[in-house]
């Protein structure tokens, strides 16, 4: 789960380092959308820190030593955000419905990294009850 989980998440924030003008005002506008308090923030500079957390998250499940629980906690964060993109944004699943829209879809399938962030967690939750009791 992390190394598959880690690379795609790494692979996007590396991809969105160099990301020209047009891209950066692309995606802070369809972030803006949701998140209105993003709109403080100049484009280049979300792109950036959007890049950064992503290379930071996608690190995070690729190293080993990094504690599932950490590595978890940092995925379910980060992947909230998608999920709440989905939920929030205006065209984005059917009416009435949690079934996404063709333009949707991009985003509905982020559920599962929320789902595995939410499995590291427990499972790191799981193995320090046990390391505890032993």
């Amino acid at each position: 789960m992390r190394l598959a989980t880690g690379g795609f998440i790494l692979n996007s924030g590396l991809t969105k380092r160099d990301a020209d003008e047009e891209t950066a005002q692309q995606l802070h506008r369809f972030a803006t959308t949701t998140y209105p308090f993003l709109g403080k923030l100049e484009p280049s500079r979300f792109v950036r820190l959007l890049s950064a957390g992503e290379i930071a998250v996608g690190t995070l499940l690729l190293v080993p030593f990094v504690p599932a629980a950490v590595a978890g906690a940092a995925l379910t964060g980060f992947s909230a955000g998608l999920v709440g993109l989905y939920l929030r944004t205006p065209g984005m699943r059917q009416e009435g419905s949690l079934r996404p829209t063709e333009p949707g879809i991009v985003l509905a399938k982020d559920v599962w990294m929320f789902g595995i962030g939410l499995s590291l967690v427990i499972d790191g939750a799981a193995q320090a009850c046990r390391r505890s009791s032993s």
